[in-house]
């Protein structure tokens, strides 16, 4: 039985158990923070908004300028030549944020059952994206005279994929209309989840989590959720294209929700799409950003808002081939952001000579797939691919249960003899990437390679950060101590909140002191804190941006368990081509210069760097990147290492402490090595799972 993909790190029945269990067991747990408020630093409001709120809305700020310098841009687009360099250059920062695009490899096509319906016919599909990445789907075939169009049907987000009605009644209509359509299961829906147990059935239900659980290692081997699902609908087509009775020449796409998502990317990247349809998906960033935000890891493409790709440019990239724009009054997907981008569209059609070919369908209600958009995509593919140009009334007819649209033996394809999940494609891309990363470091100097890292990470150097600006708040007596309440503001819009710890003699060094529960976490009267107090330390406790007092509010349960409460935050960044890690890790360099010379302006101390938790990699990335400025390291508790992250399906908070594709150049070990070793302590290493590394 093919069950979840083991890894040396982390045996089966350990990730097995994870998806239920409370927070990791063996690890230490912080000391009680002080019970009271004595501890606090910022006020109650930062710029307008509450201390939890501040990551979010410098998020937002940066997102802002985003938008408008790629508004200018599009402005700037006037003549045919100039709006055909900008739909290549698209097209190529697309497909490069993907990672490039897998080899094609043969289909092995298997048509596993053949039935007559009413009116209709179907063939239950097996494909294979990659050697042993099985796809299923359900070709539905017309009673008319082929050659006749195909068109694509990807699904939206749903626990049983294919066999949900709405996925089942847009192909049925489509084949009643004399088209072909195929409707395929995405990964982690219908018979497709990728982590199956030894019982046979889906560890994880969620498509959005099992998604974004993918994403994650996705990331780091600098891939996207999205090149996986792209190359699956692209794959799709290839099978449509082969088979004797479809026009290869007629190929349309249609489908809502996160088969709006896939339709929009397909239709951009795939000039095989005559007629396109996607809905309940397109809006603008800025409008998706100031309501629901970033949605599950496929719909986050790595800078695009930074480079200026947003949503119109899934339209502006296939201009002038025909695109319905399909709405509902009341999606969460904002209407209002969905009229901009037809606005944009239609001039540029207008410029193309062809404004018919692209237009806007709005019907009332909220998101989903109801009756008048299925008929408003049926009578669009008519009218490229058949040319017919009339309305379209879905009869009433019958769907299929989900068993009756299955086309695996047992219900999933990972129980099928050697099936491979899309987390065993990221290993096999991260085990070509540690070859080629063990050559970079035997075969470079040093400098070269850390210079990559920087490139990689956008990390800055001490000499190239401002200045950091901080203020005194305020001051707390304790016994042969005391405890400065400072602000530092390492950049406009980002106040960290710190607690300098001054015996009443100190001493010529000093530790900046990280921990992921905050920095009252060892505070406490007796605590570690203290104790290095003890032996003279000044010692600076910080909660780097959305850490502690500036942690953001919680939304989402699972989301929450796998990937923290700032997931969306997380996500904000890396469009905006940052990551968390390399914001914090920049909030320690800045706060290790103000630690430096605090109180001893003119013979600066000598700074220690201890941390605790998830802050780890941040804090690794700052010393290693700005050799010399720290005495000693310290990690406890600390990420082992990145390739262990893609080798563990359900790793847990590990987003926060992602950056894209560094596996092409580096893992976290190759850091540590970079440290003088008797300046460097690895304290209680953590696996993937936030568990005690064993033998260590």
């Amino acid at each position: 039985m093919r069950c979840l993909p083991r890894s040396p790190l982390v045996p089966a029945v350990v990730v097995l158990g994870v998806l239920w269990s409370s927070p990791p067991a063996g690890a230490k747990a912080p000391a009680a923070p002080p019970s009271n408020d004595e501890l606090r630093v910022l006020p109650e409001a930062i710029d307008g908004v509450a201390p939890g709120q501040m990551l979010h809305a410098y998020l937002m700020r940066r997102g802002q300028e985003a938008f408008q310098r790629r508004r200018a841009e599009y402005e700037k687009l006037k003549t045919p030549e100039q709006l055909a360099a900008y739909q290549e250059r698209m097209r190529q920062f697309f497909v490069a944020q993907l990672g490039g695009l897998p080899e094609r490899t043969p289909l092995e096509p298997q048509v596993v059952a053949r039935e007559r319906r009413d009116g209709y016919r179907i063939e239950k599909v097996i494909f294979q994206s990659q050697p042993r990445h099985y796809v299923t789907a359900i070709l539905y075939l017309p009673e008319a005279k082929p050659p006749y169009p195909g068109v694509l049907v990807p699904c939206g987000h749903s626990s049983n994929g294919k066999a949900r009605d709405l996925y089942q009644r847009m192909p049925i209509l489509l084949a009643k209309c004399g088209m072909a359509a195929l409707c395929y299961d995405p990964i982690d829906q219908g018979e497709r989840h990728q982590l199956v147990g030894p019982d046979g059935k889906p560890i994880v239900r969620s498509s959005t989590l099992g998604h974004t659980l993918a994403g994650v290692g996705a990331i780091l081997v600098g891939r996207n959720t999205a090149t996986y699902r792209s190359w699956d609908g692209m794959r799709a087509i290839d099978y449509l294209q082969g088979r004797p009775e479809v026009d290869p020449r007629r190929i349309g796409c249609t489908g809502i929700s996160g088969g709006g998502t896939m339709t929009s990317y397909l239709m951009a990247l795939d000039g095989r799409i005559v007629a396109a349809a996607p809905g309940c998906y397109l809006t603008t960033l800025k409008r998706l950003w100031e309501t629901i935000g970033p949605q599950d890891a496929e719909q986050n493409i790595h800078a695009q808002v930074a480079y200026g790709m947003d949503h119109p440019d899934y339209v502006l990239m296939r201009a002038p081939k025909p695109t319905l724009i399909m709405t509902a009054t009341g999606d969460y997907f904002d209407i209002d952001g969905a009229w901009d981008n037809f606005r944009q569209a239609k001039r540029w059609y207008t410029r193309y000579g062809l404004p018919e070919r692209v237009d806007l369908f709005e019907t009332e209600g909220k998101h989903g797939f109801p009756t008048p958009m299925r008929e408003a995509a049926a009578r669009w593919m008519c009218r490229w691919l058949l040319g017919r140009d009339e309305p379209v009334t879905e009869p009433d007819f019958a769907v299929a249960t989900d068993e009756q649209v299955q086309c695996t033996p047992r219900g999933e394809v990972m129980l099928l003899p050697g099936a491979r999940s899309v987390y065993d494609l990221n290993v096999e891309v991260e085990e070509r990437l540690a070859a080629a990363r063990k050559k970079l470091w035997g075969q470079t100097p040093r400098d070269q390679v850390l210079d990559e890292v920087r490139r990689i990470t956008g990390i800055r150097s001490p000499a190239d950060l401002p200045a950091p600006k901080w203020e005194k708040t305020g001051s707390v007596s304790r016994a042969g101590y005391r405890i400065d309440k400072l602000v530092v503001r390492p950049e406009p819009g980002i106040w960290l909140p710190a607690l300098v710890f001054v015996p009443e003699k100190p001493g010529a060094d000093a530790t900046l002191y990280l921990n992921a529960a905050g920095k009252g976490a060892d505070a406490s009267p007796g605590g570690p804190i203290e104790k290095l107090v003890g032996r003279g330390h000044v010692v600076m406790a910080v909660d780097l941006r959305g850490v502690g007092e500036t942690q953001g509010p919680a939304r989402g349960r699972h989301f929450i368990e796998h990937f923290g409460p700032q997931w969306r935050e997380m996500f904000m960044a890396y469009m905006l081509d940052t990551s968390f890690l390399a914001m914090r890790a920049e909030d320690v360099l800045a706060c290790r210069g103000v630690l430096a010379t605090y109180g001893s302006p003119e013979k600066p101390r000598a700074v220690h760097l201890l941390s605790i938790g998830r802050t780890g990699p941040p804090a690794l990335h700052a010393a290693a990147l700005a050799p010399g400025q720290f005495a000693t390291v310290t990690l406890r508790n600390s990420l082992v290492s990145w390739a262990a992250v893609v080798r563990t399906p359900l790793a847990r908070r590990q987003l926060e402490n992602v950056v894209h594709g560094a596996l092409r150049v580096y893992d976290l070990p190759d850091l540590v090595a970079t440290l003088p070793p008797e300046k460097v302590k690895l304290l209680a290493p953590l696996n993937a799972l936030e568990q005690p590394v064993k033998g260590r």
